[in-house]
């Protein structure tokens, strides 16, 4: 009753200082007062403490993730300005053979068949590409910014790890929770740590499937006018719960012989990438729910599942009246029993 009386006092203070058309404020928050002090205006979502802490835990340690990204980017465009290639060749400039090679540069050596002896593993077939991609114009300049970029991303994986140890020990509550949604596919111990502590694990507070999809802005809006349906387009959900979810939705869909799979190549050719993407973090939310809900682990329905939902005689039927609208005589025999 406190806040809604301070918002009635803040109303009552902005429409004094109206002009033109009466103000309806005053009446508007009066009336919202009123159902605050009844009870009728549902709180919004504040998970547990213990959530709540986990969450600031997760969020810091993606923007320290994203940050490694962007380290790595700069990395590579200071390589390249140097003349050295190093990225086309290895795979994982970070990597053991590739940071061994940066340090040989960084002390001075520039002979490019010195350069590429500490090659390991599948590098090694790739030696006379790597002397030649090594045979650069690396400086003294380059030396100190490939230094300092290679100890600020020392730092970065030693505070990843460190964050990582605190999320485990505040959700150590809920590993079961933890270990069902690593079965959907998309979907690591990361990533599963992030929704966590985002939503919790007690679905009560939502109520429903729709309820949650709604709230993480993953489902089609709703803009009725006039008579005339506008826009479907979703509501802005939570920020880094919509990050995560697609994350979860691009790892899904590359998933093959998933259910997830078939649904985003199915919708792909007709609704666009982008709209596929948010059917498919609608299912994954929607899934989440009933995991937690339920206790259960993911099911997959598999990707024949919607070749599946229809009998042979529908789908035999809907292929013989393509081929006649294409101008094809065509007879079919059921087949044997």
């Amino acid at each position: 009753m406190v806040a809604a009386s301070t918002n009635l006092r803040l109303f009552e203070k902005r429409a004094s200082h109206g002009a033109g058309e009466p103000q309806t404020d005053v009446a508007d928050a009066a009336w919202i007062a009123q159902l605050i002090q009844h009870g009728l205006v549902k709180p919004s979502f504040v998970p547990p403490k213990d959530i709540r802490e986990a969450r600031m835990f997760t969020r810091y340690r993606k923007a320290q993730i994203d940050e490694r990204g962007r380290e790595a980017q700069r990395l590579d465009k200071v390589l390249q300005d140097a003349g050295v290639k190093l990225s086309s060749v290895a795979t994982d400039v970070l990597g053991v053979s590739g940071r061994a090679m940066m340090a040989a540069l960084i002390e001075g050596t520039r002979d490019p068949q010195v350069l590429s002896d500490p090659a390991k593993g599948k590098l090694r077939s790739k030696i006379p590409l790597l002397r030649k991609a090594l045979d650069g114009r690396f400086g003294h300049v380059h030396a100190v910014l490939v230094a300092e970029i290679l100890a600020k991303l020392e730092y970065l994986d030693e505070a990843i790890a460190r964050l990582s140890q605190e999320i485990e020990t505040a959700l150590a509550p809920h590993v079961a929770q933890l270990q069902l949604l690593v079965t959907i596919p998309g979907i690591g111990l990361r990533t599963a740590q992030m929704l966590t502590g985002e939503f919790g694990t007690d679905m009560s507070h939502f109520g429903s499937a729709k309820a949650l999809a709604s709230w993480a802005g993953v489902c089609p809006g709703n803009w009725e006018s006039a008579g005339k349906s506008r826009t479907g387009r979703s509501r802005k959900g939570p920020k880094w719960l919509g990050a995560a979810l697609h994350e979860c939705a691009m790892a899904a869909i590359r998933s093959k012989g998933s259910y997830l799979h078939a649904q985003y190549q199915r919708l792909k050719p007709r609704r666009g990438h982008g709209r596929a993407i948010k059917v498919v973090e609608h299912s994954i939310i929607v899934a989440i729910y009933h995991m937690l809900d339920r206790g259960q682990p993911y099911h997959d329905l598999g990707a024949d599942y919607f070749t599946r939902r229809n009998s042979p005689d529908r789908q035999a039927a809907h292929h013989l009246a393509r081929l006649r609208e294409l101008g094809y005589q065509v007879t079919a025999e059921p087949p044997a029993a």
